[in-house]
C-alpha cells in the first residue's frame, strides 16, 4: 500500500467515530408538572407558557431535549393525591410543582425526586423544608406571600373603607395548612387599627355563599382572601358574592381584580414560573435543591378596580389611586 493511501485511510478510520460520536441524539430530561389549578383556568395558560419560556431561554425545548408532562388538580385533594402517584410513577428527573396541597401529595410519596415549588405560602410550617437558607432536602422553591403581609393589607383596606370593625378571612382548612399563622399576624395587627378578626373557614362552593351571606348582614365588614387554591378556583364565586352583599374585599393576586375583584396587593404569578425553570436548569446541571435557597418575593403590586369600587358604593382616595401600580376602569 502506498504511503499516501495509508494515511488517508488511517484519517477516515479517526475521523468515522468522531463523526458517530456527534450524531448521538441529544439527551432529553423529563419533567413532570402538578399545577394547583383547572387546566381550563385563565391562569393555566400564562403560567405554562412562562415555565416553558424560561426552559427555552435555558436551552430546554420542549420536543427536542425537554419533555414536560403535565397534571391539573383544580384545587382538589383527591386529584392532587391521584395526579401525584401518577407522576412519581414517571419516574421524572424532576418535577414542578404549584399549590401547597400537591407539594405535600408528592413529599409523602418521594424523597428523591428533585422539586421546585412555586407559589407556596408557608413551606417551613409546612413541612417542606427546615429553612429557607438551606431547605434540607429535595424540594426547594419560590414563596407566593408570607404571613405578615396581613398587616398591609389591613392598612390598605381601612384607608379605602374607613369604617371597617371586622375583617373575615375566608380559606379552605384543608387546601390552606397555614392559615392559622396568617390569623396569628393578622391579630397582631388588628389593634392598631381596632378591628377584629373573624377566621371563615370554608370547604366547598355552597360553604362560600353561606359564609358570604353571612358577612353581608354585618355592616362594616371587609374580606381577606387568602393565597389558598381552593379559593383561588372559586374566585368567580367570591368575587361575585363580594359585589352582591356589598363587601370590600382585598385578593393576594392581580388575577383578582383583573376577573372583577376590587383590590389586590401581591405578586407577579407568572413571572414565578419562569423563575422556577432557572432553578429547575440549575439543579438538571448538578446542583443540588439544598444548595438553592428558597426564595421570597421582593416585589408587590398594588391594583385596584374602580368598577368593583363603584358597584359596592366606595370611593377611593385619589392619593391611594396615584400609588396603584394599576387601575382598572
Amino acid at each position: 500500500m502506498k504511503r499516501r493511501e495509508f494515511i488517508a485511510l488511517l484519517g477516515s478510520t479517526i475521523t468515522w467515530p468522531l463523526t458517530a460520536h456527534a450524531q448521538q441524539p441529544e439527551r432529553t430530561v423529563r419533567i413532570g408538572v402538578l399545577m394547583g389549578i383547572g387546566e381550563n383556568d385563565p391562569e393555566a395558560g400564562p403560567r405554562a407558557d412562562a415555565l416553558e419560556q424560561g426552559f427555552r431561554e435555558l436551552g430546554w425545548e420542549k420536543g427536542r431535549n425537554l419533555q414536560l408532562d403535565y397534571r391539573w388538580t383544580a384545587g382538589d385533594l383527591d386529584r392532587a393525591r391521584v395526579f401525584a402517584k401518577e407522576i412519581v410513577e414517571l419516574k421524572p428527573n424532576l418535577i414542578v410543582v404549584h399549590s401547597t396541597p400537591a407539594v405535600k401529595a408528592l413529599r409523602q410519596l418521594t424523597t428523591t425526586i428533585p422539586m421546585v415549588f412555586a407559589l407556596i405560602a408557608d413551606p417551613i410550617g409546612s413541612g417542606f423544608v427546615e429553612n429557607l437558607s438551606h431547605p434540607g432536602g429535595n424540594i426547594t422553591g419560590f414563596m407566593n406571600v408570607d404571613a405578615p403581609m396581613t398587616g398591609k393589607w389591613l392598612e390598605l383596606i381601612v384607608e379605602i373603607a374607613p369604617k371597617t370593625k371586622q375583617v373575615a378571612l375566608i380559606y379552605n382548612p384543608n387546601t390552606a395548612s397555614f392559615f392559622q399563622d396568617f390569623l396569628r399576624t393578622f391579630d397582631q395587627a388588628a389593634p392598631k387599627f381596632n378591628v377584629r378578626g373573624i377566621a371563615t373557614p370554608v370547604l366547598d362552593a355552597a360553604g362560600i355563599e353561606r359564609a358570604m351571606k353571612e358577612l353581608g348582614q354585618l355592616p362594616d365588614t371587609a374580606l381577606f382572601v387568602l393565597p389558598d387554591v381552593f379559593v383561588q378556583v372559586h374566585r368567580a364565586l367570591i368575587i361575585k358574592l363580594a359585589e352582591q352583599y356589598r363587601v370590600p374585599a382585598i385578593y393576594p393576586y392581580r388575577f383578582f381584580p383583573t376577573s372583577g375583584g376590587l383590590l389586590s396587593y401581591g405578586i407577579d404569578t407568572v413571572i414565578v414560573f419562569r423563575q422556577a425553570a432557572g432553578y429547575a436548569d440549575k439543579i438538571l446541571k448538578g446542583a443540588a435543591p439544598n444548595d438553592l435557597p428558597v426564595q421570597a418575593p421582593q416585589t408587590f403590586k398594588l391594583i385596584v378596580n374602580l368598577k368593583a369600587a363603584h358597584a359596592i358604593g366606595l370611593t377611593i382616595p385619589e392619593s391611594f389611586l396615584l400609588r396603584a401600580d394599576e387601575v382598572i376602569e
